[in-house]
C-alpha cells in the first residue's frame, strides 16, 4: 500500500529534461566524461521547480537533478491559463522577459523557458530570451521572474486596500 501511494505521489509531477552538458577530464589514460543534468519538475497546477544532477552516466544525472528538483519547489501566481502581468526575471548575464497573451495564443518560448512554463501548467504567454543564452542562467532567470509575479488581491491585501481602490 505504501508503495502505490509514492508511485501516485511521484506521478502528480511531470518532469522534463532541460539540457544535459557532458564534461571531460583529462587523464592518463585518456579522458574520462561526467555529466550535469538540467530538470524541471511541476505539477500543472502552478508548482514548479528545478535541479542539477552530476554524475558518471546520463540517467543517473538526471535521477539526482529530478530529486533535487522536488525539494526546491516554489508556487507561481498564474490568471487563469496566463500569468497576471508583465514581468523580467533576471539571473547572472541572462534576462527574460515575460508578457501576458489572450487564450489560443499558446508558449511562444525558447526551449529551456517553455519546459519551465509548460510543467507548471501556464498555457498562453509572450516571451523573449534577452542577453546571454546559457541554459542554466535562462532557467533561473526564468524562475526569478516566475517568483516576482504577483496577484491583485495579494497586493490589495498587502497594503490594507481594496481591489476596487486600487485599479482606481
Amino acid at each position: 500500500m505504501a508503495m502505490n501511494q509514492q508511485n501516485r505521489e511521484e506521478s502528480e509531477f511531470e518532469d522534463k529534461v532541460i539540457h544535459i552538458n557532458r564534461c571531460a577530464k583529462v587523464v592518463k589514460g585518456g579522458r574520462r566524461f561526467s555529466f550535469a543534468a538540467i530538470v524541471v519538475v511541476g505539477d500543472k497546477k502552478g508548482q514548479v521547480g528545478i535541479g542539477l544532477g552530476k554524475a558518471g552516466e546520463v540517467p543517473e544525472a538526471i535521477k539526482k537533478a529530478g530529486k533535487q528538483a522536488k525539494k526546491n519547489l516554489m508556487k507561481v501566481q498564474m490568471d487563469g491559463s496566463t500569468i497576471p502581468h508583465e514581468v523580467v526575471g533576471e539571473w547572472g548575464a541572462s534576462k527574460v522577459l515575460m508578457k501576458p497573451a489572450p487564450e489560443g495564443t499558446g508558449i511562444i518560448a525558447s526551449s529551456s523557458v517553455r519546459a519551465i512554463l509548460e510543467v507548471a501548467g501556464i498555457k498562453n504567454i509572450l516571451t523573449k530570451s534577452l542577453r546571454r543564452d546559457n541554459p542554466h542562467n535562462v532557467v533561473k532567470a526564468t524562475l526569478d521572474a516566475l517568483n516576482s509575479l504577483r496577484n491583485v488581491n495579494d497586493i490589495a491585501k498587502a497594503r490594507g486596500k481594496t481591489v476596487a481602490e486600487l485599479l482606481n
